[in-house]
């Protein structure tokens, strides 16, 4: 892979990982009900889940979609049924003095798992697969995995971050109920463009 790619990819991944969609939203969410750290493991499934996702996208599994076109539309029908359960749990979360009993934080295996039914992120691999290791090498495909593994997690750390800091504002359970369910709405918001673009 030539420097000028290189640096392509870094950015591909790093805009991609930053900007809003479920995995952000929920993390900002998780930030916000549970702290930084009770995150942590939320936010590394994510990370490393999803390149996870990216190596096996590009080793084999996106040939699955080239012989069975509509196997991408039932997974984009399953993922949206997934994500708006996912929009209903945060939605329901308890107010901090609650939360022990009630409600915990999504953990690794979680995280890493609801890759597979995040839109963004089939959106993200297919594309990081298809533009940056067009050929499907084994190392081309692990350097596009290697290089979302490093650009991802720092990138959504920042919306754990915004949501522990805004945790302090959040005190009141009404406050945190409102929060709730504004992140619930932008979470079933953030199916739209998987499904109208």
């Amino acid at each position: 892979m030539t420097l000028e790619l290189l640096l392509g990819l870094i950015l591909f991944a790093f805009v991609s990982s930053i900007t809003p969609g479920p995995n952000n939203i929920m993390l900002m969410s998780s930030g916000a009900n549970y702290g930084f750290q009770k995150s942590l493991p939320h936010m590394f499934g994510v990370g490393i889940g999803f390149a996870i996702m990216v190596f096996l996208v590009g080793i084999g599994i996106v040939t699955l979609f080239d012989l069975i076109p509509a196997s991408y539309e039932v997974l984009k029908v399953l993922s949206a049924l997934y994500l708006l359960y996912l929009a209903y749990k945060i939605a329901k979360s308890s107010a901090p003095d609650h939360q022990a009993s009630r409600s915990k934080p999504m953990t690794f295996v979680q995280a890493s798992l609801f890759q597979w039914v995040n839109p963004k992120a089939w959106t993200m691999a297919l594309t990081a697969i298809s533009v940056y290791a067009p050929t499907r090498s084994f190392a081309s495909v692990l350097l596009v995995a290697v290089i979302f593994a490093f650009v991802n997690i720092p990138s959504v750390s920042t919306w754990v971050v915004m949501g522990q800091s805004l945790n302090k504002i959040l005190h009141k359970p009404r406050m945190l109920r409102a929060f709730n369910y504004t992140m619930a709405f932008f979470l079933v918001i953030s199916l739209y463009p998987a499904f109208f673009s």
